[in-house]
């Protein structure tokens, strides 16, 4: 009975995971611009089931709960209300302002951390590398206002426009720290370009620092299971 039940259960999660996925999907082939009425008719369709799956998972969840309004404002029973909420909040609606309730549909994905056991792993991982992460993002923050800062020191007077302040600078800073470096604001005084060079050292450090955080804490989260 026991082993019966533990399929049943895999079963189940593994049919639901696949359900969110594919109202992931369904929710990006909507945003096609060539599709036909009965294509669409289709999504609507598919949409309709999907949130009757999640509010019958929903209700479930809050009638077997032990404490009913503890579930429903845990993490998890909010994402559950969020997954099916703009469903509902748009029925004998025609405003387009709530087309960005459509967006909280997107809250879905996070239920699949509830049957992935790689997504629980993960969230395990933050759990215990937390205070590591804070400290590093505080740290982090605190470099990207002085390399705004710096920058904008540097190529003011040269390119007012581009570096009109700290503000203007900020973008220049996020791009260098994360070492994406779009090249649409860049510095052209040898101070800026020198500054440049050792802001790109500090930002090595800026990605690879967390990645290192993160990878032990998952291993400590693969050795708690």
């Amino acid at each position: 009975m026991d082993l019966h039940r533990a399929r049943l259960t895999r079963a189940v999660s593994i049919g639901l995971q696949g359900l969110i996925i594919a109202s992931l999907l369904a929710f990006a082939l909507e945003t096609l611009p060539d599709l036909s009425e009965k294509q669409r008719r289709w999504l609507r369709w598919f949409e309709v089931f999907t949130v009757a799956v999640f509010t019958v998972e929903y209700v479930a969840r809050i009638a077997m709960a032990e404490k009913p309004l503890r579930f429903a404002f845990s993490f998890f029973g909010i994402v559950d209300l969020l997954a099916i909420l703009p469903f509902y909040l748009q029925l004998g609606f025609d405003l387009r302002s709530l087309r960005a309730l459509r967006l909280l549909r997107l809250f879905r994905i996070l239920k699949l951390g509830r049957y992935n056991k790689a997504i629980q792993r993960f969230h395990r991982a933050a759990v215990i590398a937390h205070e590591e992460l804070v400290l590093f993002l505080s740290a982090a923050g605190i470099v990207l206002y002085l390399a705004a800062v710096g920058i904008y020191q540097f190529e003011n007077e040269a390119q007012p426009e581009a570096f009109a302040s700290v503000f203007h600078s900020l973008w220049w800073a996020v791009c260098t720290l994360t070492t994406v470096g779009y090249g649409d604001v860049y510095p052209v005084t040898n101070g800026g370009k020198c500054f440049t060079f050792v802001i790109l050292l500090v930002g090595l450090g800026i990605v690879a620092v967390p990645a290192g955080l993160v990878a032990s804490a998952l291993s400590q989260a693969r050795d708690m299971e």
